[in-house]
């Protein structure tokens, strides 16, 4: 019964580095509404809600704008309360027939916590599932655009399955029939000695469906055992730590399950069993014997009516998990390809797509969203993480979700160290942060027209005399002797990044104080709103003699291409990878490290195709091994049918986002990140 009464710094983010943070492809299919607590802990649903503060310092957000009434919805909210546990999500009350109304949740939610699985759809509103059910006779649910989400009906569904709903405030209570888990079977079947667990699986026999939801959590760190020989020096592993992984289910397991997969504590050994073998035995050189490997399933408990299943998983294996019915069974396969292809049209426009793209003999797992920028309503903008200025770093899904996008990717880099930009950021024809090192950058209009180049911002203070001084940095975390600027939208105040700089005030275009910076994160000196603040550095100090108090300035200010200048928005990342479908990548030209450019590591990139589709992707670790290097990232979005593309930040800060969730990922393994792209619906 349904109840419904009511680079070349330390810290810089830059692929390399991140990519150390996570090194294998996390299924679609994995709770990021259940982890969000754990990495942003329960404020997130708040912080989602916050406009933005100091409206003065920083440019005008999307999110300002009051959002749109929900026309036709009775009640909404953004907690949901499972079985007793509360979690962030949005859901909201339709009216519908004789009076009645019908329960809707955002998909992210119904998707990541119940464990339902969308199937491929054509229709944006109308989206086929499977849950403990035929995936030849799936349940197609109707959807509804709403704000920066899309909602599912599920008022039959839940009729259905026997749950009871009922709200609470801003919090829509869900209580589900209680489940007995009655076995838990791992595969017999020995695998190919070549391809480790390939072919294992675990069957979770129940007695009725139930939610679940799959967690990625750390790499297991192994406790070497010293040999028993003191001389003999205790061997280093070269195979990457295991992966835990946890499948929770609401429902209790037998006790005859909880004892079978309790762990055992090792059994002693003889210590005089190794000294007697070495005195046995010949000394010549022998191969080391490999350790035992560790069970799949390390343990499986009940917390608080949840059965919690832990596993240990080998490096380029991940777990595939789907249900079915008659009888009612999860199914878990430990695989090295464990992303399933999806082709879902989300909204007019919008669709999300994740396939294995071939490159060579390997296999790479793509997520991607297509956008058609000329449709009526979907527009793109840069987002960044704090309201109040540009130092600061959140989730990708807490941005974007403040900014109240639909979907968006992580942008360019930063230093992870003090969270400043370290690239460009433009938005409605203004500058947040400039360029540098002359690397790619993207630009786009509100018609749907982008560029792709690499990028350089020329700015000039010019006297009232005529003399001219270059301006090397604008709102920069990047830090070189030179003149560079900070304008309010760097924040209220400007706090010297390094020892000894000169900082002069300028306001209503004239020098009005100098003063001296004195030593690196010690004095903050405020940013005029009427003007900008310039600091003299390392060997420009000197030219504060020739700036002296009441000098009127000027600055000019000209793109590197001129094209750049003609576009209102810019991101700026890189390196470049596509122009004009050839391959131009150059990253030793943008100044990238030796080390960056041969890493493995997961990539985010962005482009446009032959038809003026824009694509944003994430690519993960290959089958069976780690994401790819630059140039094949490069080949990748080629062979996507990208005419212009440009490499953004990746590693552990790739983070694809729509609608309240992470696509790509769970966000227990994204980084805070400083910027990235929002797509937005307008209101119609």
């Amino acid at each position: 019964m349904v109840k419904m009464p009511n680079c070349c710094q330390s810290g810089i983010s830059d692929g390399s580095a991140n990519a150390k943070g996570d090194r294998r492809f996390f299924r679609a299919t994995v709770s990021p509404i259940l982890l969000t607590l754990l990495c942003l802990t329960t404020t997130c649903a708040t912080n989602a809600q916050e406009s933005p503060k100091n409206s003065q310092s920083i440019l005008r957000l999307i999110s300002q704008s009051p959002a749109p009434p929900l026309t036709g919805v009775v009640s909404s909210g953004n907690q949901i309360s499972l079985n007793g546990r509360t979690l962030p999500g949005t859901w909201l009350q339709r009216p519908g027939k004789s009076g009645s109304v019908t329960i809707h949740l955002s998909d992210g939610v119904f998707r990541q916590l119940i464990g339902v699985n969308f199937l491929n759809s054509s229709n944006s509103a109308k989206q086929p599932i499977q849950w403990f059910s035929s995936v030849t006779k799936p349940l197609v649910l109707t959807t509804r655009l709403l704000g920066a989400y899309r909602y599912l009906d599920i008022s039959n569904f839940a009729q259905t399955s026997g749950w009871q709903i009922q709200t609470n405030g801003n919090t829509l209570v869900i209580t589900t029939p209680k489940a007995q888990i009655t076995n838990i079977i791992q595969s017999q079947e020995r695998p190919e000695a070549s391809a480790p667990l390939q072919q294992t699986r675990i069957l979770v026999d129940l007695d009725r469906p139930t939610p679940w939801q799959v967690t990625q959590g750390s790499a297991i760190k192994k406790i070497q055992t010293p040999p028993s020989d003191p001389d003999t020096p205790t061997p280093k592993s070269t195979v990457p730590p295991n992966r835990e992984w946890t499948i929770t289910l609401d429902g209790i397991a037998d006790p005859v399950l909880i004892e079978r997969y309790t762990p055992q504590p090792p059994a002693a050994a003889p210590t005089l069993l190794p000294n007697l073998l070495k005195q046995l035995l010949p000394t010549t050189p022998t191969q080391p014997i490999p350790p035992a490997p560790e069970p799949l399933i390390q343990q499986v408990k009940v917390v608080k009516n949840q059965t919690i299943i832990s596993l240990s998983v080998p490096f380029g294996l991940s777990p595939q998990v789907s249900s079915v019915a008659n009888p009612n069974r999860l199914i878990i396969d430990i695989r090295p390809d464990p992303l399933e292809e999806r082709d879902i049209t989300w909204a007019p426009g919008l669709r999300w797509r994740q396939n294995y793209v071939n490159l060579s003999t390997e296999r790479f797992p793509v997520v991607w969203l297509e956008v058609n920028p000329r449709k009526f309503g979907l527009t793109l903008k840069p987002m960044w993480a704090s309201p109040d200025g540009l130092a600061g770093t959140a989730p990708l899904i807490q941005t974007a979700q403040r900014y109240l996008a639909v979907a968006g990717i992580n942008g360019g880099y930063f230093n992870r160290n003090n969270r400043l930009p370290l690239g460009a950021i433009r938005q409605d024809g203004k500058w947040l942060s400039g360029p540098i090192l002359n690397r790619g950058a993207i630009a786009w209009n509100d018609s749907g027209q982008f560029y792709f180049g690499r990028l350089t911002l020329e700015e000039t203070l010019i006297t009232a005399n005529n003399q001219r001084l270059p301006i090397l940095f604008l709102n920069s975390g990047y830090v070189q002797s030179g003149i560079a600027r900070y304008t309010p939208a760097w924040g209220s105040t400007y706090t010297p990044l390094t020892d000894n700089e000169i900082i002069l005030v300028v306001q209503k275009d004239q020098i009005t104080q100098q003063l001296p910076g004195g030593k690196v994160g010690e004095t903050a000196v405020p940013i005029p709103q009427d003007g900008y603040l310039l600091t003299l550095r390392a060997n420009s100090a000197t030219a504060a003699s020739q700036l002296p108090i009441g000098t009127k300035v000027s600055i000019s200010s000209a793109t590197t291409p001129t094209d750049f200048s003609r576009y209102p928005h810019i991101i700026g990342a890189g390196p470049l990878l596509i122009q004009n479908r050839q391959i131009v990548l150059d990253a030793k030209g943008e100044k990238f490290s030796n080390a960056f450019i041969a890493e493995k590591a997961i990539r985010s990139g962005i482009c446009t195709t032959a038809t003026g589709t824009l694509m944003i992707t994430a690519v993960h670790n290959r089958a069976g091994g780690y994401g790819p290097n630059l140039a094949e990232h490069a080949q990748l979005m080629q062979q996507m049918g990208c005419v212009n593309a440009l490499n953004l930040d990746g590693g552990s800060s790739t983070s694809l986002y729509l609608g309240g969730q992470l696509l790509d990922r769970s966000p227990s393994t994204a980084a805070r990140v400083h910027n990235g792209i929002g797509i937005f619906l307008k209101p119609r």
